[in-house]
């Protein structure tokens, strides 16, 4: 029989984490699914280790590392199923994720994208993310980051999907054309659940969908790495995705939130990565304005539409961020 849905899987040297992660997806109650796990040229054995540990596993071995974006793209043009899934190989998915998830898919009412509660697999009482918010003056953030699990009981509408655990029908994520392959990793979930708010499509928050994850296993919770893809990715969904009357807007604050997060990373010894993103994002910038004159065509939506659902309060909102990341890591560093 078909699958209802295709879980795409990706993976770059991850293979400690894949016997966690495909067990509980093989642990799957009440879905008709198909697991595909991407191999982005990992050196680690983990296209021979699938194949002989997990046969029930189609595989697709990439010759060299695509990065989240070109990995999940790669994994959803082989899918079979009319809803695809997102899954970080570090996680481990609770027996009931993607019946919960496939249950708040709502077509007919354009609530197309849906997301899950993402708690800590060290800590299950601790949310990692509830969906991703935007803010006003650029950047998004993890909602309820770093509070209790107890916090996000109430399934509701969100801005966008995080990409660790989510899920859509194939059919929308080709419409929006995937995810942007420029971005490499970090913040192409955010544009994607963008460019989905901009066509009229919504996004649901599922509370009963729960899934455990390492985090930032492959990037890191706060390295050059992940400041660098972080920074650099989050000017080019600010000048890609906003439209042109909240553009000049919030352009004045955006120039504000920059500096305010550059002394933030100087802090922390950060800002060589930080200013390398910078220069990277104004490199290939005359590139995303070509992709925005596409995306901007295809807008279905007002700009106060897209207004009211980005939050005001950046700044109280990113210093909470920051210190629980700035506690784990401490966390981290002692262990």
């Amino acid at each position: 029989m078909e699958p209802e849905i295709s879980i795409v899987i990706v993976t770059w040297n991850g293979r400690q984490h894949l016997q966690t992660c495909l067990s509980s997806v093989a642990a799957q109650i009440a879905v008709r699914a198909e697991t595909i796990v991407v191999d982005n040229g990992s050196t680690d054995g983990t296209a021979e280790y699938v194949r002989s540990q997990f046969p029930w596993v189609r595989l697709v071995a990439l010759g060299e590392n695509r990065g989240f974006a070109g990995g999940n793209n790669a994994g959803v043009r082989e899918a079979r199923g009319h809803l695809v899934a997102f899954l970080n190989n570090d996680t481990a998915a609770d027996a009931g994720w993607l019946r919960a998830l496939a249950a708040a898919v709502d077509e007919r009412s354009r609530c197309a994208l849906v997301t899950s509660r993402i708690v800590y697999m060290h800590d299950p009482d601790t949310i990692d993310s509830a969906g991703d918010g935007v803010l006003r003056w650029g950047g998004a953030f993890k909602r309820h980051h770093g509070e209790p699990a107890s916090a996000a009981l109430v399934s509701q509408e969100v801005f966008g999907v995080c990409g660790a655990a989510c899920m859509m029908p194939k059919a929308v994520f080709e419409e929006l054309g995937g995810f942007d392959e420029d971005f490499f990793a970090s913040h192409e979930d955010v544009d994607l659940s963008y460019r989905a708010r901009l066509r009229g499509y919504r996004c649901r928050y599922v509370a009963d969908a729960v899934v455990r994850h390492v985090g930032s296993a492959t990037l890191g919770t706060v390295s050059p790495s992940s400041v660098f893809h972080g920074q650099r990715n989050l000017e080019w969904v600010y000048f890609k995705d906003t439209p042109a009357s909240l553009l000049w807007k919030t352009l004045p604050g955006h120039i504000v939130y920059d500096v305010a997060a550059g002394v933030h990373f100087a802090r922390i010894g950060m800002l060589g990565p930080y200013l390398r993103a910078k220069a990277a994002a104004a490199v290939r910038l005359p590139r995303m304005l070509r992709k925005r004159a596409v995306v901007q065509r295809g807008r279905r939506v007002d700009a106060a539409a897209i207004g009211s659902l980005l939050e005001t309060k950046w700044l109280s909102t990113k210093i909470r961020e920051k210190q629980f990341d700035a506690s784990m890591r401490e966390r981290v560093v002692e262990k």
